[in-house]
């Protein structure tokens, strides 16, 4: 009896690992993620090494984030038009290509800035259009009734490699140099490679109906793709509406946490040892969070999401009071807490409500916000706090991030999206319930 227990109590929380295309996906993406950290302490280093200054550091970090800005929503228009496998598998031999031309560069001589700044808009480009791919691939690969683990376990994989990645980093560039860490880059994006050209994927059944288009459109115009993608966006308030409170979460509440908090992490709570510690704190905290968010179904998903974004405001209370730094681990520890429960539970039901064959687009424009307006913040924080004072940024930053939370969970779209599993639940595409005796069609799996 007790193994059958143990059994289905694991079933519940990590089946999705049972699925052999979700295995072996998951096995290269966090092989992938784990390079990726690594490679950004090698990849600083070596900027810095090449007698390049501070500033063109930011512009090289820069370069990765601009192709996301620009392409996104058409980036996740292609995915959905030519499949989202296809797509990524482009996506992650790109961003290979790039690492392994900056590893030859690296290990020849000091490569010019503008070729660090080239190589790294390369690499931004290939997640441009990975990212939107990869929210509509996992309906594609694991069950439905498994959906929220999955994201649950995308959480626990981007926490533990952002704790592990740089400590393993460090030491690698210590010992071999930045060249060899950037090389073992390219060769985890070449796994990721191998690990999607391995899925196998069901095949559309011949007749099988797909969702309806939205009237009007042409079937061939990449131009309505899009606009199929919009129609879904803005008709869902509860979906809008956590889109536009991250875009400003990001410019207001996280840029400053994250530029301005090793500032004061040098300046008063104890140099790069105790920073480091605070940050691993935080990776803790979202460790912790995907476990807990393993085999959660809860009824009213964007409830919890929502809520669980109340921790983004709070390690930025202790900064705006000048506390001592184990006020600030425990601000961090609740943001990772926070962070990894909305985002498992605000993709899942994004997967639940969207049509599988529009899910790539819509998850594009989720992200355009984010990239978009929460960069800003980069530029224009470190100004403020020259002007203002770090205590009057971190301030503003706490202030938005808990109203606007408070905001969005007033909403009623919000309350009313319910979980939808095997049986489907009835919500309209503005996430209001739907009136009696209507019947739905199962989301189910895309055909």
């Amino acid at each position: 009896m007790i193994p059958s227990v143990r059994a289905e109590w694991l079933r519940k929380r990590v089946g999705v690992l049972t699925e052999r295309n979700f295995r072996r996906f998951y096995a290269g993406f966090v092989t992938s993620l784990l390079g990726s950290s690594m490679s950004t302490v090698a990849i600083a280093w070596a900027v810095l090494d090449s007698r390049v200054s501070a500033t063109g550091l930011g512009l090289v970090f820069t370069a990765t984030v601009v192709p996301q800005v620009l392409l996104l929503p058409l980036a996740g228009a292609i995915a959905d038009r030519l499949g989202r496998r296809r797509v990524m598998i482009a996506a992650d031999a790109l961003r290979c290509a790039a690492q392994a031309a900056l590893a030859v560069a690296l290990a020849i001589e000091r490569p010019s800035l503008w070729l660090f700044v080239l190589l790294a808009w390369l690499g931004g480009l290939g997640t441009a259009f990975f990212t939107p791919a990869l929210s509509a691939l996992t309906v594609e690969i694991a069950p439905a009734d498994q959906l929220a683990n999955a994201n649950s376990l995308y959480g626990l994989a981007g926490s533990a490699t952002r704790i592990a990645g740089p400590a393993l980093g460090g030491v690698l560039v210590a010992l071999a140099g930045p060249a060899v860490v950037v090389a073992a880059d390219a060769a985890t994006y070449a796994v990721s490679v191998l690990a999607l050209s391995l899925l196998r994927l069901p095949t559309a059944k011949p007749g099988t109906p797909r969702t309806p288009r939205t009237p009007g459109t042409k079937p061939s115009a990449l131009l309505a793709d899009l606009a199929e993608g919009w129609a879904d966006f803005r008709t869902r308030t509860w979906l809008w509406a956590q889109s536009t409170q991250f875009a400003f979460l990001n410019l207001l509440t996280w840029a400053p946490w994250m530029l301005l908090g090793p500032v004061e992490g040098h300046a008063y709570l104890g140099g790069a040892a105790v920073w480091g510690a605070i940050m691993a704190v935080q990776g803790a905290g979202a460790i912790v969070a995907g476990l807990a968010c393993l085999g959660r179904r809860p009824r009213r998903p964007m409830m919890v999401a929502v809520i669980a974004t109340f921790g983004y405001a709070l390690p930025d209370i202790p900064m705006a009071l000048h506390a001592a730094a184990p006020w600030v681990a425990l601000g961090a520890f609740a943001c990772g807490l926070g962070s990894a429960t909305s985002s498992a539970f605000s993709s899942t039901t994004m997967q639940q409500q969207i049509p599988p064959d529009r899910l790539a687009r819509v998850s594009s424009l989720t992200l355009l916000p984010a990239y978009g307006i929460g960069v800003v913040g980069y530029a224009i924080d470190g100004p403020l706090a020259a002007a203002l004072g770090p205590a009057a940024v971190f301030a503003a930053g706490a202030v938005y991030g808990l109203v606007s939370s408070a905001v969005v969970l007033a909403l009623p779209a919000v309350r009313a999206v319910r979980w939808r599993g095997k049986e489907q639940g009835g919500i309209t595409a503005a996430g209001e319930p739907r009136p009696a005796g209507r019947r739905t069609r199962p989301a189910g799996r895309p055909r």
